[in-house]
Formats: C-alpha cells, sequence, structure tokens
C-alpha cells in the first residue's frame, strides 16, 4: 500500500486515555491511531527465491534458501507492528527491508539448533518464531540481499530498525548478549 493512502492522526487526548494498555502504550501516537482504526498493510510482493540462496547469504545465514517469508503465517498484529516499521524505514532513512524468516517450524528450529549456538540457543518450542511473534530481518540494496554486519551501511540500518522496533513495543534481538540484529519479537502475555 503506497504510504500517501496511509492517514496518520495525532494529538487526540482522547486516544491518549483509550490507549492505555500494554498493547498501545509504546507504541508512537500515529501508529496507535492506525491500529486502533484498523488500518491494514499490506506485505510486499515476494522475492525471487534465488535471492536468499547467494553464496554471501549462505555464509551468513545457513539455509536461508528453506526459510518461511509467509506473512500469512505470522500473528496479524505482529506483522502489522512489523510492516509499520518497515514502511517508516524506507520514509524517514531509505532503507528498502525485507522479511528473511517469520514462522519457523518446531523441526527447522531444531535444525538451526543443532548447528550451533552462533546460528541459534533456542530449541524448538523456545522460540518465538514457531508462534507466529517473531520474524528475521535484512536490506535489500541494488537488487541484493545485505545481511552482513561487517557493513557499517547495514549495521547503521540496523540500529535504526532496532529503535523503530522497540518504539513499536517490539523486542529487538540487537539488545541481547547474543545479537541477532535483524530479529524482533513481539513478547505479547498469555502467549
Amino acid at each position: 500500500m503506497p504510504a500517501s493512502a496511509i492517514l496518520v492522526w495525532r494529538g487526540d487526548a482522547r486516544l491518549a486515555s483509550f490507549a492505555r494498555s500494554e498493547t498501545y502504550d509504546t507504541l508512537p501516537d500515529g501508529a496507535v491511531a492506525a491500529l486502533l482504526r484498523g488500518e491494514h498493510l499490506t506485505p510486499p510482493a515476494s522475492l525471487p527465491p534465488a535471492i536468499f540462496a547467494t553464496r554471501e547469504v549462505e555464509l551468513v545465514r545457513p539455509r536461508l534458501a528453506f526459510a518461511s517469508r509467509k506473512w500469512d503465517l505470522l500473528d496479524d498484529a505482529f506483522s502489522q507492528r512489523l510492516l509499520r516499521v518497515y514502511q517508516l524505514m524506507k520514509e524517514r532513512y531509505g532503507y528498502d527491508m525485507v522479511l528473511i524468516e517469520g514462522y519457523r517450524s518446531p523441526e527447522r528450529q531444531n535444525e538451526l539448533a543443532g548447528m550451533g549456538s552462533h546460528v541459534t540457543r533456542a530449541a524448538a518450542y523456545q522460540s518465538y518464531h514457531q508462534y507466529g511473534l517473531a520474524a528475521d530481518s535484512a536490506f535489500i540494496k541494488d537488487g541484493r540481499l545485505v545481511i552482513s554486519e561487517k557493513d557499517p551501511w547495514a549495521m547503521q540500518g540496523y540500529r535504526l530498525f532496532g529503535e523503530l522496533a522497540t518504539e513499536f513495543g517490539l523486542t529487538w534481538g540487537g539488545h541481547w548478549t547474543f545479537r541477532d540484529f535483524g530479529h524482533v519479537e513481539w513478547r505479547r502475555r498469555g502467549r
């Protein structure tokens, strides 16, 4: 959906008092209003699978070609937050973002855990990925996937991504001891 089609409502005192809950407290005012109005962003078109299977990508993210990038397997409220972050990354900073992995089956989670703690420290059902409440993201630049933390442009993007994701109530993996800069998750109570 083009950015011009999204209306933003700011500064309504009634909204501030209505939105006092764990769900909306940490969101920017315009985002809260959009979520309350039920505005719905559409995920971007899928990228060609070959983008996720290059040698460069394989060195950084083994077996990424087999990851699920299906937005409909993610929790809808979580995916809307993530899509708004993507939208703002593009509008404010010029970064095009892409979902590189969303939902993970328990089998895939165990496969990744079996590759070692440098890949993941979570086994099946220990990751928000199994519940559709986590996603790994990267950048598209000049038609290629940029994941490398050694790329200063990408690292600046990850920092901005982390700031925006946090504003939207998401937990960013860049704050962890085991840094996972492209990872965000939504820690909802009761899930």
